[in-house]
């Protein structure tokens, strides 16, 4: 079932006592703004949520593979592509050979139907063997805090030894430190968007669609670590279009989801110390407004 309308959405998510995003630039300490001090989730984070998610439930088979993930080989995928659609020849010894002619388009559409995240949020496969470049119909923002957030570091010490000579050694000099940083809580905001034109090009279904619902619901619940302390979606606003184009600006839309720290909270730690408030009233003239969770 093709897409025959846009939507827009505003995702909620927190965390409490974890880190949601660390940056490898700044020691792996949790991403932020710093002008303002708020914290920051990439959408390449977000992304890989969802990639796992729909790889542990769809168990990695056709159509629902997944391109990128970890130690993936990109280029054996591409040569997958080549030889499904009888193109072998293409491929020469040394599995590198950039252009595929006429075939290209051809293995960009095998491409998109066997793997989820390629028909949703597009790639570039055009190393080694070319498998060309698809426009993902969906995109993320990156996810901001509502609040300045406060990253903790915590030293951390590891009893257990690795050697003889680590065993041997007078007791506290065998002990290797560490540190851990986490934010003591943070509530998070990012919007999405979904072509219907793009998932036309890419073959992003209905199916597709529900599935990408369920994972931006559930993400979190199978990503479990000590690093991430406790994460959840406390929010999922999803703006529908009647139409393929859209029938409303999504930055005016996006504007009726807000959200506030109590008047009575001086630091946030807990989703109950926000008041999230939604303006459905007068929405314009094609615009439908679902709640997936909040």
């Amino acid at each position: 079932m093709s897409l025959e309308n846009r939507y827009d959405f505003v995702l909620l998510f927190d965390v409490k006592d974890g880190n949601p995003n660390g940056d490898p630039d700044a020691g792996n300490l949790p991403r932020v703004d710093a002008e303002t001090g708020r914290g920051l989730v990439t959408d390449v984070s977000l992304k890989r949520k969802v990639r796992n998610y729909v790889g542990l439930v769809k168990e990695e088979q056709p159509p629902y593979e997944i391109y990128v993930k970890e130690k993936a080989i990109l280029n054996k995928q591409h040569e997958r592509a080549y030889i499904a659609i009888g193109a072998e020849d293409l491929l020469e010894g040394d599995g590198k050979k950039r252009k595929g002619g006429d075939k290209v388009n051809e293995a960009r559409d095998w491409m998109c139907h066997n793997f989820y995240d390629v028909r949703t949020f597009g790639a570039v496969m055009s190393t080694g063997v070319n498998c060309g470049q698809v426009r993902g119909p969906v995109q993320l923002t990156f996810a901001r805090s509502v609040d300045p957030i406060f990253a903790q570091e915590h030293s951390i010490t590891r009893m257990a030894v690795a050697t003889e000579k680590e065993a041997d050694a007078q007791e506290g000099d065998n002990r290797t430190m560490g540190r851990k940083h986490t934010v003591p809580y943070g509530l998070y905001v990012a919007h999405g968007f979904i072509s219907a034109p793009l998932a036309g090009q890419t073959g992003f279904s209905g199916e597709d669609l529900e599935l990408l619902w369920q994972a931006l619901e559930n993400m979190f619940e199978h990503d479990r670590s000590a690093a991430r302390g406790e994460m959840a979606t406390r929010g999922l606003y999803v703006f529908k279009h009647d139409g393929k184009l859209g029938n409303a600006h999504a930055h005016d839309l996006f504007e009726r989801i807000r959200v506030n720290k109590k008047a009575d909270v001086a630091v946030p730690r807990d989703f109950s110390d926000y008041q999230v408030s939604v303006d459905d009233h007068d929405l314009p003239a094609g615009v439908e407004l679902i709640r997936r969770v909040g």
